[in-house]
């Protein structure tokens, strides 16, 4: 069954700048089965809207490091990570924490 989930996506620290300068995203992701997470999102936000240099924002299958994630305002590594099942109206944050010097 074909499905969708709306989300808030927020991009911050300098992050929005492979993202054409654009800070925040609301998106409707489709997915194919009940379970949408967070891989899958990164997956979709590579091939959607990561504008430049996709090695500053993706290491590997996750945000490489440096990358805080943050989902409805908690820190990722508390809730599951790549693994977290996205939610209707979740709001994903992204902020880098390197900077030049």
């Amino acid at each position: 069954m074909a499905a969708s989930v709306s989300l808030q996506l927020e991009f911050s620290g300098g992050a929005e700048l492979l993202f054409g300068g654009v800070k925040k995203h609301h998106v409707t992701l489709p997915f194919q089965s009940d379970a949408c997470d967070i891989r899958h999102l990164l997956v979709w936000i590579k091939q959607n809207l990561l504008q430049e240099r996709p090695e500053l924002f993706i290491q590997g299958d996750s945000v490489r490091p440096g990358i805080l994630v943050l989902i409805n305002d908690a820190d990722w590594e508390l809730m599951g990570e790549l693994t977290y099942k996205l939610q209707d109206e979740d709001s994903i944050t992204f902020i880098s924490t390197l900077h030049g010097g």
